[in-house]
C-alpha cells in the first residue's frame, strides 16, 4: 500500500468527499490561499474553484452559523480553523445551535456539519493560539469530537464524518501534518467510538491522545528496553469513546497512565480516570496517573515550552512507577506548576 502525508490524506478525503457529494462544500480563512492549511484544501481548491473551496472573512460566529443552516437546509459544510482557540468565538453556535437542533427537532432536523481545528506547539504564540480545548466540546452531547493521529485515521474518520448526520469537531495536532503512513487510494471510512490498538501489552496501559501517541510511542522503546510491556491505546474519538477497549486492557494489566494536550483539570484524563474508578477499579493495581498541561496558560518561550509539554520521558517515568510499586510520580510539568496564593486584593 502506498504510504502519504497526514495532510494529503485529509487533503483526499476532501476531494473525494466533493467529488461524491454536490452538497459539500469547504469555507475557512485562508484556505483558498496558496498553502491551502497546512496542504489540507489546497487540491480541493485547484479542482473545484472558489464556489465550493472558498476564504471567508474573520468572522467565525457569522460562519458557523452559516455551516449551521446550511447543513440543516441539506448541504455538507465543512468549516475550518487554523487554530482551535477560534472556536471559542464559536461556541454559541456550535453548543446552542449545531449540537441541539436535532435533539430539538425529534430528529427530523439533521445537522451534517464537519469543523476542522488545529491544535500545536512551537511556534511561539502562546496562551491563545496554542491551547488544547478537545475537552470542551466532549463535554456537550450532540457533538462528535475525533482527534486522528495517522493518515490512515485522519481520512478514515473525515470520510466517516462525512457520511454523519451529526456535528462532528475535527481536531488536529500541527505536528502530525508531515508524518506518512500507508493510506489506500479508495475511500473508505472508520467508525467513532472504536479505539486503535497501537500496539499490546501486559503490565501497564496507556491511553494517549493525538500527538501524545507519537510521544508514548517512544516511550514504549525505552520501557521495553528495561523489560516493561506496556499496552498503548489512541481512542480516536473522544466522543463517543471506546471505553470497552481501555476497561479490557485495564482488566489486563491493572495499571492505568493517561496522556493529553491538554490541561488535566476538567479534561480528557480525569474522564478516563473517572471510567477506569468507575468500570474498572476491582482491576486497578495501582492509583491512576494522569499527564498533562500544568495548569497555566501556555507559554511562547521554547525553553518554557519543553517543560510544560508531557515527554516521553514522563510518560515512561510514570509507566514505571506504577509497575514498580515506587510510589506517587512527578511530571516535569507538574513540578513546574506555580503555587497558588492567597488573593489578597481588595474584593
Amino acid at each position: 500500500m502506498r504510504e502519504i502525508k497526514y495532510n494529503q490524506a485529509i487533503s483526499e478525503a476532501h476531494v473525494q468527499s466533493l467529488k461524491a457529494d454536490p452538497s459539500v462544500f469547504l469555507m475557512g480563512v485562508g484556505i483558498a490561499d496558496p498553502t491551502g492549511l497546512f496542504g489540507t484544501t489546497l487540491e480541493a481548491s485547484k479542482l473545484f474553484g472558489y464556489n465550493r473551496v472558498f476564504d471567508t472573512p474573520m468572522s467565525e460566529n457569522t460562519l458557523t452559523g452559516v455551516g449551521v443552516g446550511a447543513a440543516m437546509c441539506g448541504m455538507r459544510p465543512v468549516l475550518i480553523h487554523a487554530r482551535n482557540d477560534f472556536l471559542l468565538l464559536t461556541m454559541d453556535q456550535i453548543v446552542n445551535h449545531a449540537a441541539k437542533w436535532s435533539y430539538m427537532c425529534g430528529g427530523k432536523l439533521k445537522v451534517p456539519f464537519l469543523i476542522r481545528a488545529i491544535i500545536g506547539r512551537g511556534w511561539g504564540q502562546a496562551g491563545q493560539h496554542s491551547q488544547s480545548l478537545q475537552s470542551l466540546f466532549a463535554h456537550i452531547p450532540g457533538l462528535q469530537v475525533i482527534m486522528p493521529v495517522t493518515p490512515y485515521d485522519a481520512k478514515g474518520l473525515i470520510l466517516q464524518s462525512m457520511k454523519s448526520d451529526h456535528t462532528t469537531v475535527c481536531i488536529e495536532h500541527r505536528w502530525l501534518y508531515e508524518k506518512t503512513g500507508p493510506v489506500p487510494e479508495e475511500p473508505y471510512t472508520i467508525p467513532f467510538g472504536k479505539g486503535r490498538m497501537v500496539k499490546e501489552g501486559t503490565d501497564v496501559t496507556i491511553v494517549a491522545f493525538s500527538h501524545m501517541v507519537l510521544e508514548a510511542m517512544t516511550a514504549l522503546e525505552e520501557l521495553s528496553k528495561e523489560g516493561i510491556s506496556a499496552e498503548l491505546i489512541d481512542p480516536r474519538s473522544l466522543r463517543p469513546l471506546d471505553e470497552d477497549m481501555i476497561l479490557s486492557s485495564v482488566k489486563k494489566t491493572g495499571r492505568l497512565v493517561v496522556v493529553d494536550t491538554a490541561w488535566k483539570t476538567c479534561g480528557m484524563t480525569a474522564e478516563i480516570a473517572a471510567l477506569a474508578a468507575e468500570k474498572g477499579f476491582k482491576y486497578l493495581k495501582e492509583p491512576v496517573i494522569r499527564l498533562g498541561l500544568a495548569d497555566v496558560p501556555t507559554p511562547c518561550s521554547s525553553v518554557l515550552e519543553s517543560i510544560y509539554y508531557p515527554s516521553p520521558k514522563d510518560i515512561a517515568g510514570a509507566a514505571r512507577s506504577l509497575v514498580k510499586g515506587s510510589g506517587a510520580f512527578q511530571s516535569a510539568s507538574d513540578s513546574a506548576k506555580p503555587r497558588e496564593k492567597e488573593f489578597t486584593g481588595p474584593f
